[in-house]
């Protein structure tokens, strides 16, 4: 059985129940679920913090965790997209309520209290989850108490199940000025195929962590002449290593190490330029049924 090591949970000690007679192990457990309880936990391949970031788990959002070591590192399985690695044991919950809303902000606050004068007790971006316990109104403005006894503003929520925006293109447009992060997946930080996939997560598409991962299963393939006046809004520009969305008529959005943040660029310059360096164009894909807009 060929394996990927992103997203196959085993170490060669120790592996998830599921993969028994599929890949070798010392022993199999049955994972158990935990919840994000800190602003964001970090994902790396190894147990130690000088180990490059791979990616990035919102607060709320949910894990398999296989293993706890004695320096405090969880070996853990994100839900949102399998990918495996390890992060800080003390960024988990085993029994952290069921969230009941999604934060649709880039960024907002969890307050130590229901007043915009209080301290902030963490930060939270979009697509972080939080239960709400109850609503309060201080100075015509809306309060949502969260179970942690915290609160943050309830106009930077919606309810999970409520309608999700359609145009995913716009939700990555937010982002520009975000920084440039390796292995990033927020509105604080992000890279490439972090962005492509937080903006489909927030019109209910779900995409894997990486780029090769996304070129081979994101959308459909395009059959593309070489150009740039031929791609339609929203289509997804692959290299090796990169992705970025046409934005419009000679746009590309990307997340990138040359700006060093989300930018919107002149697409024909942008294959120009990183074609350049030895890296075609290798693929372009398209939602067969994302609307084109604009």
């Amino acid at each position: 059985m060929t394996t990927d090591r992103r997203t196959t949970f085993a170490r060669p000690d120790l592996a998830d129940s599921a993969l028994a007679g599929l890949v070798a192990a010392e022993r199999y457990i049955e994972p158990r679920s935990a919840r994000i309880v800190a602003p964001l936990a970090g994902l790396r391949r190894e147990p130690r913090f000088d180990c490059p970031l791979d990616s990035e788990a919102l607060h709320g959002e949910t894990v398999r965790v296989l293993d706890t070591d004695d320096e405090g590192w969880a070996f853990v399985q994100m839900e949102r997209d399998g990918y495996v690695g390890y992060m800080p044991a003390e960024a988990l919950s085993f029994s952290a309520p069921e969230p009941t809303h999604v934060v649709s902000q880039l960024r907002s606050f969890a307050f130590s209290g229901s007043d915009l004068k209080l301290p902030v007790a963490y930060p939270l971006v979009q697509g972080a989850r939080v239960a709400v316990k109850g609503e309060v109104e201080r100075r015509n403005l809306a309060y949502a108490l969260l179970t942690d006894g915290t609160a943050t503003v309830m106009k930077h929520l919606r309810p999970i199940g409520a309608p999700l925006p359609g145009d995913f293109v716009a939700v990555a447009a937010a982002y520009v000025g975000t920084p440039y992060l390796w292995g990033g997946s927020s509105s604080l930080g992000i890279d490439c195929s972090g962005l492509v996939q937080r903006a489909l997560a927030e019109i209910g598409v779900a995409a894997p962590r990486d780029t090769d991962q996304q070129e081979a299963e994101v959308g459909e393939p395009v059959d593309w002449n070489g150009d740039p006046d031929a791609l339609k809004r929203g289509d997804f520009v692959f290299w090796k290593g990169h992705v970025g969305i046409v934005a419009g008529p000679d746009q590309l959005l990307h997340a990138n190490g040359f700006h060093m943040a989300t930018v919107i660029e002149p697409l024909g310059g942008a294959i120009a330029r990183i074609s350049s360096g030895g890296v075609p164009v290798t693929s372009v894909r398209r939602l067969s049924d994302y609307p084109a807009k604009g």
